[in-house]
């Protein structure tokens, strides 16, 4: 479907009524034509607000798809969210920012890197354009490029939580643990975000999953929980983790708490596989 599809036909009367004007009609014939040019505007008007809910429902088909992927995958990176961006114009910059943001949101972050490197090269220090282009790099897997557009969004702003965490997340991906758990705890110590306090600590519970420290994960996914009862892959990790600690009443307690808070999410979906595993007899893997 092209934009002249939408467009094409609506585009056509308007030159058909340009024409009949450029005509200099009579009397009837001029009034003709101004009901067609309310007409016109109507139908546009109208399309306008249909295209916008069509918009708003593609949006549910995204986030239908997104945990679709994530059910599959068992992606751990923080969810992007947030209000639309408001930037003070600066050479068309914020028409960059505002389609970078869409493009994240619909989970095209090829297309939102090409859009947010376009407004960084018209506004080079616009922290917010760089910060979501490292949003839009770690969501793309380009781990290494992500880390140095945080780090440098870090330097000009040190208590930008938000970014400290991707930094802690990043680093949790290619296994730099010490690093993680500097950048995640400074995030929990600022606390100036309750998103990234939430993340910070459910990621502090990945890293020491991850190294085998399983009663420390135990204590973080907890707090996670505590802080964000709705995060269900909380309650997956903390599963696993009290699984691991040879805990396995406890991990079924947990991932049945996981199922009933939100039986149909992806991560609710997970919990249940757990608990199935467990029905079989077999160990639940993650």
């Amino acid at each position: 479907m092209t934009p002249e599809f939408t467009v094409g036909p609506l585009r056509r009367t308007y030159d058909e009524i340009t024409e009949r004007l450029k005509a200099t009609p009579n009397g009837s014939d001029r009034e003709a034509v101004k009901r067609d040019i309310i007409g016109l505007f109507k139908t546009v008007d109208q399309a306008i607000t249909d295209l916008g809910a069509l918009k708003e429902d593609i949006r549910v088909l995204v986030d239908a798809y997104k945990e679709m992927a994530q059910h599959e995958s068992g992606d751990q990176a923080p969810t992007f969210t947030g209000a639309v961006p408001v930037v003070h114009d600066h050479l068309g910059a914020s028409t960059y920012v505002e389609k970078g943001w869409s493009l994240i949101s619909l989970g095209d972050h090829a297309g939102a890197m090409q859009a947010l490197k376009k407004a960084l090269e018209l506004a080079p220090d616009n922290v917010q354009a760089q910060s979501q282009l490292g949003w839009a790099q770690m969501l793309h897997g380009d781990y290494d490029d992500a880390l140095g557009t945080f780090q440098q969004v870090l330097m000009k702003e040190p208590a930008n939580s938000l970014a400290r965490i991707n930094v802690g997340y990043i680093c949790l991906k290619k296994r730099i643990f010490g690093e993680a758990i500097e950048h995640l705890s400074k995030a929990i110590r600022l606390d100036n975000d309750r998103k990234a306090t939430l993340y910070a600590h459910y990621y502090l519970g990945l890293v020491y999953f991850e190294r085998e420290m399983y009663e420390d994960a135990q204590t973080f996914f907890e707090k996670t929980l505590a802080l964000g009862p709705n995060l269900i892959e909380a309650y997956y990790e903390l599963g696993h983790a009290t699984w691991a600690a040879d805990d396995h009443d406890g991990a079924r307690e947990t991932w049945a708490k996981g199922v009933k808070a939100n039986k149909l999410s992806a991560w609710g979906k997970r919990c249940q596989e757990a608990l199935d595993a467990i029905d079989r007899g077999e160990a639940p893997t993650r």
